[in-house]
C-alpha cells in the first residue's frame, strides 16, 4: 500500500489489517501503553476545505505515535494557484515523510499522489471519503461483533463522497448495504459499478433506491449525512425541500430493529437531516464513532510509514 486513496483499491486482506491493528492501537492508548511506531515521522497536512474531527485527530494521532504533523492551509500554499500541485508534492516529499490532503476536487488528490515520492493520504475529497469509512466499519464491528454476515446497514441520505466510500468498505467487510437518496441524488454511476463488482466477489447485497421507508425496514444500522455539504451551499433551499422525507426520525428508526445503531460521520444539522431524539438516543454512536476517526487513522498511518519489519511483527500478532 503506497498511498491511500481509495478503498476500492485495497484488498479485502489490507483492509481487515488495517482494521485489527486500529484495535490494537486503540487499547494501548486506552492502557496508557506506549506506542510510538513513528517516531521522527512527519506528516504535511493540506486542508483546502475547514475541518475540525480530521485536523485534531491526525495531529494527535501522529503525536500519539511519536511523529510530527503540519498543517498547511490554502491560504499558506495556494495548491494549484500560487503553485501547480506537482511542484507542491516534489517539495513536500523533500521535507515530509507523508502527505495529507482535504480538498474539493477528486483529481487533485489523485495528481498529488501522481507526483509525490511519499504516501499520500486521500483526508477528503467531493468523490471519496476514506478514512471516514474505515471508522464506521470499524465501530459497526466494535458494537455488532466481528461476524457481519447478514448484517444490513441503510444509508439514507445523499448519495455524495461518505456514501461512495461506504459502498466500498461494506463490500470489504461483508456488510449488505441500502443506499436511499431521493431521486436525482444517487451516487455516482462509476462508483457504483466498481462497488457492485467488489460486493459481487464478497458475496453480499448492495442497493440503491429512493424510498427511506424500504431502507429502513430491519435495519440493524441506519446512517445519513447532512443533505448539504461544503460547496453546495447554494443549493440549500432546494435540497432541503427534495430531502423532507429522509429525515431520521423516531418513525423511520421505529422500522430498524431494536437494537440498531444510529451514525452520522458529523458535524450534524440537527432538525434536518436528523433529529435530536434519534440523535442524543440510546441507540447513538456517533461520537464513538467520531473517536475511532483517531484510531483508523493511526493504524494507517503506521501502515504506509511504519517500517517492513514493524508491519510484519504488528499483521501476524
Amino acid at each position: 500500500m503506497k498511498d491511500f486513496i481509495s478503498i476500492h483499491d485495497l484488498s479485502a486482506r489490507q483492509v481487515e489489517e488495517i482494521l485489527n491493528l486500529a484495535a490494537d492501537l486503540k487499547d494501548k492508548q486506552k492502557n496508557k501503553v506506549k506506542h510510538e511506531y513513528l517516531w521522527a515521522k512527519s506528516l504535511a497536512m493540506i486542508f483546502e476545505k475547514p475541518s475540525t474531527r480530521t485536523r485534531v485527530s491526525f495531529e494527535v494521532g501522529m503525536w500519539q505515535l511519536g511523529g510530527l504533523a503540519i498543517n498547511l492551509d490554502q491560504e499558506a500554499i495556494g495548491l494549484g494557484t500560487r503553485e501547480s500541485v506537482g511542484d507542491v508534492a516534489r517539495t513536500l516529499s523533500r521535507f515530509a515523510d507523508a502527505i495529507l490532503i482535504r480538498t474539493f476536487a477528486h483529481d487533485k488528490v489523485s495528481e498529488l499522489a501522481k507526483y509525490a515520492s511519499v504516501p499520500v493520504i486521500n483526508a477528503l475529497s467531493d468523490l471519496l471519503h476514506p478514512c471516514q469509512a474505515l471508522a464506521d466499519v470499524f465501530t459497526v464491528i466494535e458494537k455488532k461483533g466481528r461476524d457481519l454476515k447478514g448484517l444490513k446497514m441503510a444509508y439514507i441520505g445523499d448519495g455524495n463522497n461518505v456514501c461512495h466510500s461506504l459502498m466500498s468498505a461494506s463490500a470489504k467487510v461483508g456488510i449488505n448495504l441500502t443506499v436511499a437518496t431521493p431521486r436525482g441524488y444517487e451516487p455516482n454511476e462509476k462508483i457504483v459499478d466498481q462497488a457492485f463488482a467488489d460486493a459481487r466477489k464478497a458475496g453480499i447485497e448492495i442497493d440503491i433506491l429512493n424510498d427511506p421507508v424500504i431502507a429502513a425496514q430491519g435495519a440493524d444500522v441506519i446512517y445519513t449525512d447532512v443533505w448539504t455539504s461544503m460547496g453546495q451551499e447554494a443549493e440549500s433551499r432546494k435540497r432541503k425541500a427534495e430531502f423532507r422525507d429522509f429525515q431520521i426520525n423516531s418513525a423511520l428508526v421505529g422500522l430498524a430493529k431494536p437494537d440498531y445503531i444510529f451514525m452520522h460521520c458529523l458535524p450534524a444539522h440537527r432538525g434536518e437531516e436528523v433529529t435530536d431524539q434519534v440523535i442524543d438516543g440510546p441507540n447513538s454512536v456517533v461520537f464513538d464513532q467520531a473517536e475511532n476517526r483517531l484510531h483508523v487513522q493511526k493504524a494507517i498511518l503506521v501502515k504506509l510509514l511504519g517500517d517492513k519489519q514493524l508491519a510484519l511483527y504488528l499483521e501476524n500478532r
